[in-house]
């Protein structure tokens, strides 16, 4: 209130001028005055929380509802390569696709054991379904009376194998689109176990079907583990329910305001509730321990308690949470979208998360107040005072260990290998994958690319392209409307439906198969061969399909991946510099972190695990702004002990033993939420990374505790130079 004063009261404003400049203090006290005053502010907001507790809770309820509505009309997209940049030819070609011919999905459909009689009259059931566009089977080129003879060898191989025949389905909606994954379905009910579908549309629907399947367990695995990690490691066993009760609101109320983005992918989907609950867990924490601290300063006045633990939280959990946002804000500078969709939504989940730490949780634990005290137990966690001394007595050695790993590390991290094919992250047994696999042994099909040319070309021209093109290697057949012209079949028995099929006014519609899997380092150079020889006929002519628009995917992420980390890094480094007013602890806490990445990031490439492409970028954020408090936390306690007159090895000590317990039981709260959904999950990618954060949690636990103190002895006297405030401190 003194700063009130000073700003309201002209005479006592003098006064204080006068008495703090003859001082030579004039600025530190301005300063000081400013943060009472603030604190002041927080206080009273605290108490406020406090003394409404009931009113809070209410209204936290009540939000809920439009939460739930806004959640359920969140529409989830599945199609990960939609989020490549428009501008780039492979999404461009796709707009062209859907506008000029109205088809959007594909897929080949395989049929085994049936009579061309009966394939006939699924093909027109298939036609039926609603967003089918087209569908092309050897009777779309000539009537099923003529005997398949008649047929060229390429187009009877491309249609028949066996005891099996393959028909060309495509839809009127986006690869991802609900209506596309619909007729699928019907499709599949339709047919029968005599018909697979194949194709990026039918591996994006399995990846629905799954997702949805496995979504719920995600959250309930991630809460039981997590209520059982904070029950042992916390004081009471009533206590971590309420913190999932304040955590669960906060995350409906993050899930329900995606409605405002109209979308979110299913991977945003499937990691937010689990990444927010772990992410945010520490600020719950904080508050309880502060809650706690306070009841010892103000006995039999818990509501005051709360408001000056309230008060407490919101200093020091704003400028950490900072950091935490900063990293998944990061993921918005990415070319692939995907970055820009998941960086949004754990942003809002971490300031969602803030939110109900100061406001819901305060007031469950006041209403639940006496239910707390009864479920009270002794923290299982010992005194931190041994360890901290074996540490520090032995920090040579944890000292000269990090130097030693730092190169297997490094190299690990740079050599570790990753996947791109979508169709790797679903299990074999899968229907699309089964379907996939069957379409590789009959007809020696992996992928199809499909290309858009001028309309108006030449006959003889196309035909000399498409000659051009089938010599590539790994092309299995190239299919057009003018690909027929001077083969066996006379023109006139051409229905004209193939030609409205494969032609616009503006574009005709080849379809070109590949032996080759999407992702492999054969159909990327198949790709660049291919388009080399179009542009020698059409120079606008496109290549699209999802091999050539996951080459375009691999060369976007090498690009975001080095973006991402250097504005991680760059914006992490500038917050740590502003809180901790100095220039050489971010250095030091970053390089920290950032070493626990790379052993994270570099185990694989040891193991021989294959990481999902988005991994690196996913991790080396996530990691960096959500573990990167651990060290914050603790070198804070340090830097305060040094400004009291303490020398390192006192203020090291200090900032261990008192840090450690709320790192461990961070960590292990991290490592609990998202160990289970990452064993459990059939789906790789989101296993894969539920599995590396989950490691990463642990491995930066261990990296603070026994390598962050060591830095701190060894650089003191340069931090005590480039730190405001301890310039005049004693080393």
């Amino acid at each position: 209130m003194q700063a009130y004063k000073i700003m309201t009261d002209g005479h006592y404003f003098l006064d204080f001028l006068l008495t703090y400049f003859m001082k030579g203090n004039i600025i530190l006290s301005v300063n000081d005055q400013w943060s009472y005053f603030r604190r002041d502010i927080m206080v009273k907001f605290g108490k406020w929380i406090a003394k409404h507790k009931i009113l809070i809770l209410i209204i936290s309820v009540l939000l809920l509802i439009p939460s739930v509505f806004g959640y359920m009309g969140t529409r989830i997209n599945y199609d990960i390569l939609s989020y490549l940049p428009k501008e780039i030819e492979t999404m461009q070609g796709q707009d062209i696709l859907m506008d000029d011919f109205g088809k959007g999905g594909f897929s080949m459909v395989m049929v085994e054991g049936m009579s061309d009689k009966d394939v006939c009259d699924l093909k027109k059931k298939i036609e039926e379904v609603d967003h089918v566009a087209d569908v092309i089977w050897y009777d779309t080129i000539a009537d099923i009376s003529l005997p398949k003879e008649v047929l060229p060898e390429d187009i009877y191989d491309f249609f028949n194998s066996d005891d099996s025949t393959l028909m060309a389905v495509f839809f009127d909606d986006t690869s991802s689109g609900d209506g596309t994954m619909s007729a699928i379905e019907d499709i599949r009910s339709i047919a029968g176990k005599q018909c697979f579908m194949s194709g990026m549309s039918a591996v994006i629907t399995d990846i629905r079907d799954l997702s949805e399947q496995e979504i719920v367990m995600y959250v309930i695995i991630a809460v039981v583990l997590v209520t059982i990690v904070l029950a042992l490691t916390m004081d009471s066993f009533l206590i971590p329910i309420l913190f999932m009760l304040s955590i669960g609101m906060a995350i409906v109320y993050n899930l329900g305001s995606n409605i405002f983005l109209g979308e979110i992918s299913f991977v945003t989907k499937a990691l937010s509730a689990v990444l927010q609950l772990g992410v945010t867990m520490d600020f719950s924490i904080f508050l309880w321990h502060s809650y706690q601290d306070n009841q010892k300063r103000f006995p039999g006045d818990k509501e005051r308690a709360m408001g000056h633990a309230i008060s407490n939280t919101i200093s020091s959990v704003v400028g950490s949470s900072l950091t935490t946002i900063a990293g998944f804000l990061s993921m918005c500078f990415m070319s692939f979208t995907l970055g820009l969709d998941l960086g949004i939504v754990m942003a809002k989940g971490v300031a969602f998360g803030v939110i109900g730490c100061v406001t819901i949780l305060p007031s469950l634990i006041l209403i639940f107040d006496k239910a707390i005290e009864k479920t009270r137990h002794k923290n299982i966690i010992p005194s931190m005072d041994k360890l901290s001394a074996f540490i520090l007595k032995n920090r040579k050695v944890f000292l000269i260990s990090f130097v030693i790993l730092i190169i297997p590390a490094v190299y690990g991290y740079t050599h570790y290998d990753v996947y791109y094919n979508f169709d790797t992250m679903l299990p074999e047994d899968t229907a699309s994958i089964v379907a996939n696999s069957k379409l590789e042994e009959e007809y020696n099909m992996n992928s199809t690319h499909m290309l858009l040319i001028d309309a108006n070309m030449k006959a003889k021209d196309t035909e000399k392209m498409l000659n051009e093109m089938e010599d590539v290697d790994g092309v299995s057949f190239a299919l057009g409307v003018d690909s027929l012209v001077g083969s066996a079949i006379p023109r006139e028995i051409i229905p004209e439906s193939i030609e409205s099929i494969l032609k616009s006014d503006e574009w005709q519609l080849i379809m070109i198969g590949s032996e080759y899997k999407t992702a492999s380092e054969e159909v990327n150079a198949q790709v660049d061969e291919l388009n080399a020889i179009i542009k020698n006929y059409d120079s606008n002519g496109m290549l699209i399909g999802e091999a050539p628009a996951t080459k375009d995917l691999i060369n976007i992420m090498d690009h975001d991946f080095n973006l991402v980390s250097t504005v991680s890094i760059g914006v992490i480094f500038i917050l740590i510099a502003i809180v901790l007013k100095s220039i050489s602890l971010p250095i030091i806490l970053v390089i920290v972190i950032e070493f626990a990445i790379f052993v994270n990031m570099g185990i694989p490439a040891y193991t021989g695990t294959v990481l999902p492409f988005i991994a690196s970028i996913v991790i080396g954020t996530i990691q960096l702004g959500a573990t990167v408090d651990y060290a914050i936390l603790m070198t804070t306690k340090y830097k305060k002990s040094r400004r009291n007159g303490k020398d390192k090895n006192e203020s090291v000590y200090y900032a261990l033993s008192t840090s450690m317990n709320s790192i461990i039981v961070s960590a292990l709260g991290f490592f609990a939420a998202t160990i289970g959904v990452g064993l459990y999950s059939k789906m790789d990618m989101i296993s894969s990374l539920c599995i590396l954060m989950a490691r990463g949690a642990i491995i930066s636990m261990f990296t603070v505790i026994l390598v962050l103190p060591s830095c701190l002895m060894l650089f003191d006297k340069i931090i005590c130079k480039t730190t405001i405030g301890m310039k005049s401190e004693k080393n």
